[in-house]
Order: C-alpha cells, then structure tokens, then sequence
C-alpha cells in the first residue's frame, strides 16, 4: 500500500525534465500563454454550447438571459482552480499538469488516475471539437453551395438515429418537413453511403483530416505552434468582436424578460454545461517546461486569459439572448449564426460559421499540444512506455506522443456523437481541478517551507472552494455521465495494475545505485 502513494519529489520531477533526451525548448514567453489559453478557451463551447445552455434541453433546465450569471458562477469556480494551477506551475515548471503535481502530492496511485482522467479532457474534449469544427465547415460549404458527401460528415450512430426518427415521423403519417434539416441529412446518410458486406461506410471526413493538419503542426515544433495559435486567437477574437458590436443594434430589450425564467435552477443547470467552454486555461501549464520565466509568466498567462475569455462570455451571452428569444435556441448547434439569420442577415450567419472554424482550429491545437505533454510525463515516471517521452531530434517535441494523440482523436471524432463527449469532457476535467486544489492543500502542509514564487490567496479558502465549486458542478451532471466516468477510472486502473504499476517499479529499480 505504501508502493501505491508513493510521491516523487519536487525536485526530482524538476531534475528528470533536464535530461538531454527528454528536454523541451523554453521559448514562450506571457503573451504566447495568454495567447494559448485563450486559444484554448474561446472554441466550440460558445459557439455550439450557449444555444442548449440558454434554451435547455436533454434533461437540463435553461437559464434564460441569465446565461450571464451563469458564465459568472463558473467563473468564480474556475478562478479558485486557476489560483491552485498558477500556484503549483511557478513551483513545479515541467510538462504534466495536474498529473505531475498529484505524483508530488498525493502520491503514484492517485498520480495515475488524474493522468488518465486528463485523456477524458484533452484528448476526449478534442473529439468533441473537431466534430463541432466538422458541423461548422460543413454548413460553411452549404453556404456556398457546395456539395459535400453526407456520408463523408456525420456519425453512423447520428445517422442511424435519424433514420430511425424519420421511420416513426412515417409510421405516424406525419410531414416530413416539420423535421430538423439536421435530422434529414443525417436519415439520407444511411441510404447514400457505399457498402461493404451490406455495412454502410459512414464517418466524419473532415473531423478527420483537420485533427490531422493541426497535429502536423504540433510535430514541427513549439514556436512554430505558438504562432499558429496566436494568428487563430486574432481572427477568432475578431469574429466575436463583430458579433458583440454588431449585434448590439439588434438586441430587443425586452427579448430580456423573464431574465431568469427557471431561477436559480436554470442558472446552475445552464453553468454544468457551459463549463465545457471554459475548459482549456490548464492547458497552459502542460507548456510549462517550454516557457522563459515560468515563475512569473505562467501565472500570467492562467489569470490573464481567464479573465479576457470571462468578459467576452458576458457580453456575447447578453447580446445573444437580446437578439432572439432564449426558447428559440433548444437544438441550435450554431446560436451565433441564428441569431443573424433570424434577423434576415444570412451573409452575416455564414460570417460567423467561418469564423467558428478559427475558433475551434485554436483549440484542437492547444489541446493537442497538452495531452502529448501529460504522456511523456507519464514515461518519464515509468508508467507509460518510454518511448512516449522521445523527443524529437530536430523539432524538440515530443513527436510519437504527439502522433499518437492526433491518430486517437482522429479515430474517435469520425464516429463518435458529440453531445456524450462533452458531458464526459466535462466531468472528468472538474474532477481534475478539484484534485489540484487539494494539492495545494496537501502540500502547503508537507513542505511548508518551500519557495513558491506565486501563492494561492486566501488558503485554504481558495482551494476549499474550487473543491467545493467542481463537485457542485459535478453534481448537476447527467447520471449516466456519472457512469460512463467510473467505467472509464475503472478500465484506467486495470491498465495502471497490469501494467504502469510494475513497470514504474522495475524504472525505479533500474535508475536506484544498486540497479546500476
């Protein structure tokens, strides 16, 4: 059992990150991390999730105009966790994240399960982008009129429910047209697709092929990364910028009343869901190891960006509901759009569908560039192959981890459906945040004495309510969110006890005076 919570020191997690075969280049500095936090933030969560999270739908209540108040409350939640992340990537400036700062902590075991925990954020939340990213190129296409095979840009398990949605529409008598364009495209999938042994061929190309161009980059190296990244977050922001001051002149005041239609219910049903857009300020402490100055510039970079993407969520929630009616956005993927176009303003719908594409490009790169980063972590400490902690010769990335991420995610976002993937995002990065903060707590306590560039304000109060926030927010996800989640620990630990568990033995063995 003492095997199991075994903690590798500060300093020895500071020392493996120096070997010459595993270094990375330090060449970010804040602006390039407020940069990718933003980047990472503003994506495919306000551009698809406000819709729901204003209009509810799929067991969740709306929150109406109030959608403000609930960008707020996660908000507040995410400034407890990022006070805790701030803290612990000025002390412990290497690549892992979360995961590094549990093995310091809280020991292998729990180490481990916030690794694989962190899959379900970075790798399984960049499932859920590109296929938003997919749905967007595709009605950019539409615009255009372009055709794009339907068979070639949905699910198959899309498909099949839409087939069967349209049979049951049949079997009533009832009219076809009354059913979503969405639902329809999906149906004609199914009777399009070619057949091998009379199985339908149906998965989502261009999820595909841009998991693959961003991973590309990310293989080229982190400059080359950074710069991309900074050129998507100046257009993106400029989209947004277009919509808020655009879409003022539009707002109808009394579009506004009720502000809170569902109370308070409404609010934190509607901040579960959003929560999905504010995932990604983390990921800037996975860059840690790649930035000048990491004492002072990462906290700069946490705090900084978590505040610019707060004040945008504000305003473009308020301008949002004063364009349309909160009801009217239930099963909108694209509320951004609407809101033009249900003020006859088409060019500007399919304006702001392109620039949905740069906003979601951003994040599929930072998120891939963070789950790379947590694997050879994780080789470093023997719990993962070592051949995840290469790094490359040239580039100086790690680039087979980086290859391996960009192939899982592309795999999954071609048949995979988006609206599980998120909930699961969801839940399994809340859980990550609340792990750090009791980190903190952990550590202020053990190591009293060690130097820490940046501190948590008001501990333990701090840590104590990002804790407190994230099982809220945890609390008010679906029931079978809950157990996909402990299916998902549950394989993960098969995998640790099998093998990461005796592996991470036989490297301590290996690298002790007596294994040499």
């Amino acid at each position: 059992m003492r095997s199991l919570f075994r903690m590798k020191s500060l300093d020895e997690l500071i020392g493996d990150s120096g070997r010459a075969d595993h270094q990375l280049q330090r060449t970010l500095g804040p602006v390039h991390l407020t940069s990718l936090g933003i980047g990472a933030i503003v994506g495919a969560g306000i551009f698809s999730t406000v819709g729901t999270a204003a209009a509810g739908g799929s067991g969740h209540v709306g929150a109406g105009p109030a959608l403000a108040l609930s960008f707020i409350l996660v908000a507040v939640a995410c400034a407890f966790a990022a006070f805790c992340y701030a803290e612990f990537a000025a002390m412990v400036p290497v690549s892992g994240s979360a995961y590094t700062y549990a093995y310091a902590t809280l020991g292998e075991l729990v180490a481990w399960i916030i690794g694989w925990d962190l899959i379900l954020e970075y790798a399984i939340g960049n499932v859920a982008v590109a296929i938003s990213w997919s749905d967007y190129f595709q009605s950019l296409l539409r615009g255009l009129q372009i055709a794009w095979p339907v068979w070639l840009g949905v699910d198959y398990r899309s498909a099949l429910q839409a087939a069967q949605k349209m049979t049951e529409t049949q079997s009533l008598q009832a009219d076809l047209s009354a059913l979503d364009s969405t639902v329809l495209r999906d149906a004609q999938a199914l009777s399009d697709a070619p057949r091998i042994l009379g199985i339908p061929i149906i998965f989502d190309l261009p999820a595909v092929l841009i998991v693959a161009l961003v991973t590309w980059v990310l293989v080229r190296g982190i400059r080359e990364s950074a710069a991309f990244n900074t050129s998507m977050v100046i257009l993106k922001l400029v989209f947004i910028g277009v919509f808020i001051f655009a879409g003022a002149f539009y707002v109808r005041p009394e579009n506004w009343q009720p502000f809170a239609p569902n109370g308070f219910a409404g609010i934190s049903s509607a901040a579960a869901i959003i929560f999905f857009a504010y995932i990604g300020f983390d990921a800037i402490s996975t860059a840690a190891e790649e930035t000048r100055e990491p004492q002072r510039n990462m906290p700069i970079g946490i705090l900084a960006s978590l505040i610019v993407c707060t004040a945008i969520y504000m305003a473009v929630a308020l301008v949002l509901t004063g364009m349309v009616k909160w009801n009217q956005f239930q099963g909108v993927a694209d509320p951004l759009a609407k809101a033009f176009a249900d003020r006859g303003l088409n060019w500007m719908a399919g304006f702001m569908s392109f620039g949905a594409l740069f906003a979601t490009t951003s994040v599929l790169l930072v998120f891939q560039l963070g789950q790379p980063r947590i694997f050879l972590s994780m080789a470093r400490d023997g719990l993962l192959p070592n051949w995840a902690a290469r790094v490359h010769p040239k580039f100086r990335t790690p680039h087979l981890s980086t290859i391996l991420t960009g192939v899982i995610v592309a795999g999954f976002s071609a048949v995979m459906n988006i609206n599980e993937v998120v909930e699961l995002c969801n839940i399994g990065t809340l859980f990550a945040f609340a792990l750090v903060a009791a980190g903190i707590l952990v550590l202020r306590r053990a190591d009293p004495n060690r130097s820490r560039p940046f501190r948590t304000p008001f501990c333990p109060w701090v840590p104590l309510g990002a804790i407190a926030s994230c099982l809220w927010l945890m609390v008010e996800l679906p029931w079978i969110t809950w157990i996909r989640f402990i299916l998902w620990l549950g394989i993960g630990l098969a995998i640790y006890f099998g093998y990461g568990y005796r592996n991470a033995r036989r490297s301590e063995e290996a690298s002790s005076p007596s294994g040499t």
